[in-house]
């Protein structure tokens, strides 16, 4: 299929239509089969479940061009899951994880002019997502939702290369110990923009969030986990139920272990212990990992070894080695990519 006439290596982070995309309806407690359309407006009464009490939740993901052509998806199985439990979290009928994927790579397809190039440093970004469609006016779970799924080509989440970060440890907190903190719902990230605001106003690039209970321990940032590496070599992420599950995380630490021969570490992590460590990144799917240089800590500086200027050597290796297996230099494990 001919691409899109779009200047893919000046594309910057945001949303761009796109000629499909996928709806599905649950009504009368079953979801219909779905069908990919070209209206990207959604209609809904003004007494919704989603615009009265927040009842959304989302996956982000991408689609690349591989180096030999192919279009494919990473671990889209694992956004399906993941999906399933934040469902079931906001009591929200589950969109079976099988027929997610499905819906997935049906929009991908129907939108392949839109994928990005190899080698263009630009991806299509991948936004299934579900909300409460009907109306409640008592506070409980709406009776019919919608499921979508939208895509749109992105640049590179760093434009003019990668920068270490300067973030602050933030007087807000993220989620509570029993709370939502640990699937990806709509919610969350609502209560981090004002957060997120005054960190950008104060000069900082990201807030580190602590565990609630004791503010004692390392959780997350409003959209990304955190990974460190200590100075012996050691690979560690911070434990917690509060904290989102990333797949770029998980899969991370898997690549630490079986393609660079680390340890690697999930336990708590204390904000007293971070300048033991030489290294830290924030993962996720936009940025797969963001350098992070320094902690300010109400005044006080925690610089990492990796300084201000490049990525660790370490992070840099799990980088490099984490994109060449989604743009098919690297050889995948079985199932993380999966072709259109």
């Amino acid at each position: 299929m001919e691409k899109k006439n779009i200047d893919w290596a000046n594309l910057g982070f945001g949303y761009i239509h796109t000629d499909y995309r996928f709806v599905s309806n649950y009504k009368n407690g079953a979801w219909d089969e779905g069908v990919l359309t070209e209206d990207a407006s959604v209609v809904i009464n003004e007494c919704a479940g989603v615009l009265q009490y927040a009842q959304t939740i989302f996956e982000g993901m991408k689609a690349y061009t591989t180096s030999d052509g192919r279009i494919v998806t990473f671990r889209p199985d694992l956004n399906g899951e993941r999906m399933e439990q934040s469902a079931q979290r906001l009591e929200m009928p589950v969109f079976p994880k099988d027929k997610f994927v499905e819906a997935v790579l049906k929009t991908v397809k129907a939108n392949e002019a839109y994928v990005p190039p190899y080698g263009s440093g630009a991806t299509l970004y991948v936004r299934p997502y579900m909300f409460g469609s009907s109306s409640v006016i008592g506070v409980k779970p709406a009776e019919e939702y919608q499921f979508r799924v939208f895509t749109t080509p992105v640049g590179p989440y760093f434009k003019g290369g990668i920068k270490p970060l300067t973030i602050r440890v933030s007087d807000f907190d993220r989620a509570a110990p029993n709370g939502t903190g640990h699937i990806k719902a709509g919610l969350n990230y609502a209560m981090s923009l004002h957060a997120i605001v005054d960190a950008h106003n104060q000069g900082f690039d990201e807030n580190m969030y602590l565990d609630a209970a004791t503010r004692t321990k390392v959780e997350e940032t409003g959209g990304a986990n955190f990974l460190f590496v200590t100075r012996d070599g050691k690979v560690v992420t911070p434990k917690s139920s509060s904290i989102l599950p990333s797949i770029t995380r998980r899969s991370l630490m898997q690549v630490a272990r079986e393609y660079l021969g680390l340890e690697t570490q999930e336990r708590d992590v204390y904000l007293e212990e971070l300048d033991s460590f030489a290294e830290c990144g924030l993962c996720g799917t936009a940025a797969v990992i963001s350098p992070v240089g320094r902690v300010v800590d109400h005044g006080r500086e925690i610089c990492f070894d990796s300084g201000m200027t490049e990525m660790g050597p370490v992070t840099k290796k799990l980088y490099e080695t984490l994109t060449g297996i989604q743009m098919g230099t690297i050889k995948a494990p079985d199932g993380w990519v999966v072709e259109v």
